[in-house]
């Protein structure tokens, strides 16, 4: 297994030890995604980090929702973004539960650390009006598809752990499958980790020369969305410094029936 590192002035967000389960959405066996009760739920389960994702309601205002529309999750035929906060925390996801908003949710949880997803440009300041407003700043990390989104948060939040877009992290992975990453420092710079499905179609994106290229250059990598707890345990045992889940459950055991089997091994 690669060894892992993790450079001593990361912050908070790093510093529980790896491997890292993080909750995709929370945990939603009973509860809507992305509430506080799914977020409630997992870390109840243990989880630690909890990932979820932005977009901001007509005045601005920070709102955790995967999808602009409300269509799939409340069906209602209507965009976040159209939408005031106090019309969207209106909205019944499901058994009473509300859209919250990313400062309650900081707010509700202070001991987690969330993997946030910006998910439209105007959710980035967005973003970084919430994260400065819950003192959360140490305790979150932005990411985002698209490099202009993942800007706007970023350069509003000094010293904010994130991980690379889209474009970076492509000509990271070609770098790095060709074994000259270190000799590009600009490919990596700023950034703290990857995250990346495990393949894109023929296409192995988490194999061992690229999890040990990161690891050279003090970078994480972290899989989504891994829901099959032999995928989970192929991974981590790959190296991979996290993964993303919608069954923290079953990711948690995994971790530790690994963790269990390292201790019960004889000193090397």
């Amino acid at each position: 297994m690669a060894r892992r590192r993790r450079p001593a002035d990361r912050g908070e967000w790093f510093s529980p030890p790896a491997p890292r389960v993080l909750a995709h959405r929370g945990l939603a066996l009973d509860v809507p995604e992305n509430t506080l009760a799914s977020f409630d739920a997992a870390l109840r389960r243990g989880a630690i980090y909890l990932e979820t994702d932005v977009h901001a309601s007509l005045d601005g205002i920070a709102m955790i929702a995967h999808d602009p529309s409300l269509l799939r999750v409340a069906g209602i035929d209507a965009e976040v973004a159209d939408m005031t906060t106090d019309e969207l925390q209106k909205v019944d996801l499901g058994d009473g539960h509300r859209m919250p908003t990313l400062v309650d949710a900081l707010r509700a949880f202070p001991q987690a650390r969330f993997n946030i997803d910006v998910k439209s440009q105007r959710a980035g300041v967005a973003i970084a009006r919430a994260v400065i407003e819950a003192g959360a700043t140490d305790r979150v990390l932005v990411t985002s598809f698209s490099a202009a989104r993942r800007a706007a948060a970023v350069g509003l939040l000094p010293g904010v752990a994130n991980s690379a877009s889209a474009p970076r992290f492509v000509a990271i992975l070609a770098l790095a499958k060709l074994g000259i990453l270190g000799l590009a420092p600009w490919a990596i710079g700023g950034v703290d980790a990857v995250q990346v499905p495990p393949r894109r179609g023929r296409l192995s994106i988490a194999t061992p020369r690229v999890v040990r290229a990161l690891h050279r250059r003090g970078v994480e990598m972290h899989v989504w969305t891994v829901n099959d707890p032999d995928e989970m345990r192929r991974l981590l045992e790959l190296g991979v410094d996290g993964i993303v889940t919608d069954r923290c459950d079953l990711a948690l055991d995994v971790a530790r029936s690994m963790a269990a089997d390292r201790s019960a091994l004889p000193p090397a």
